[in-house]
């Protein structure tokens, strides 16, 4: 089979690798049917990474279900599933908590699409095997899409955490994102579903505003600190200035989400946060224990993921489309059969 191999800044190719194959009674080989670019594959395709080449890309995408072990009950051959991109058993102490991107029955940082914690394939591939696949694997509701899910495996469930349980605690809060992709557009969406009684989305891309505005988010190529401006500020762009923007604008005791790679050092408020009491949470996405709320609410009919999507291009183009420079491309295939039997 085929694993879409990142090579070099800007080069992906195809390369022949052994298909995967049940190793265990509790795995499942998914084949991807639509696969999608998270936000930080582009600053990864451009070099900026930590990871020298090569490897296998991709961690978001919906699957179908080809093979399972004999001790698998909650998928079958057939359905459709989201892939969460962290490896996670569901058994240990740390996944019964949640924290299923911490699991410890697996090197730390195991996942798809990276080497860190040993090298597990990723998600543009043919084929994938996924280990304890009925603590990982989760079935996709029918009736949603695939193209508009394909970011659930993480952009789209971690942009449901990062708004979600603080609208719970504070209904009507106000929201300020700072953003330079998808992740900032999912939380405009998110955010105003949730009640958010104001949304400032701010991003220099033109097009990207533009979306935001869909949905209902106020817009802006730029700010200054608003002081006391926001309860919650989401910081997805991975730039230690855009942070330290985000903190500087929470209202006492507000929170920030950050959900940038911080790939560079940088420095941040330390006074200015201590004298205004901020919360800042910089952490993995522990995408699995929330998926099933994120795809509650995506079935609601309340938001509209698919905007998001900027182009839908074929399986055979990955290796040509996926170093362009697009918002949030999904690479299908199969398509007809999956929206079938979703």
């Amino acid at each position: 089979m085929r694993e879409l191999t990142y090579t070099g800044r800007h080069a992906v190719e195809w390369r022949e690798v052994p298909d995967p194959v049940l190793a265990s009674d509790r795995d499942a080989l998914v084949a991807p049917v639509a696969a999608t670019s998270c936000d930080v594959d582009s600053a990864i395709l451009a070099g900026h990474g930590p990871l020298a080449p090569p490897f296998a890309l991709g961690h978001e995408c919906v699957a179908r279900v080809t093979d399972v072990g004999d001790a698998v009950t909650h998928v079958a051959p057939g359905d459709l599933v989201v892939v969460p991109w962290a490896i996670a058993c569901g058994a240990c102490e740390r996944c019964r908590a949640g924290l299923t991107a911490h699991c410890t029955s697996v090197p730390h940082m195991a996942m798809f699409g990276a080497p860190i914690g040993g090298r597990r394939g990723g998600l543009f591939s043919d084929l994938v095997r996924v280990p304890w696949a009925d603590a990982m694997l989760v079935p996709l509701p029918p009736g949603l899409d695939p193209v508009a899910m394909a970011a659930a495996s993480d952009n789209w469930s971690l942009s449901y955490r990062l708004v979600a349980p603080h609208l719970r605690a504070k209904p009507g809060a106000r929201v300020l994102v700072l953003a330079r992709g998808s992740i900032g557009l999912y939380v405009c969406d998110i955010a105003r579903a949730l009640g958010a009684s104001d949304v400032l989305h701010v991003d220099p891309d033109p097009a990207h505003r533009a979306i935001a505005g869909t949905y209902g988010a106020r817009t802006a190529a730029a700010i200054e600190p608003v002081h006391h401006g926001f309860e919650l500020a989401v910081e997805a762009t991975g730039r230690v200035e855009e942070l330290a923007t985000a903190l500087r604008s929470l209202a006492p005791e507000g929170w920030c989400e950050s959900a940038g790679n911080h790939f560079r050092p940088g420095a941040l408020p330390l006074l200015e946060m201590y004298l205004t009491g901020v919360n800042l949470r910089i952490a993995r996405d522990n995408v699995r224990t929330h998926l099933p709320d994120a795809l509650e609410l995506a079935g609601s009919g309340r938001v509209d993921p698919r905007r998001v999507v900027s182009d839908v291009f074929g399986w055979e183009q990955l290796p040509g489309a996926l170093p362009e420079r697009h918002l949030k491309p999904v690479f299908v295939r199969d398509l007809a059969g999956a929206a079938g039997s979703g």
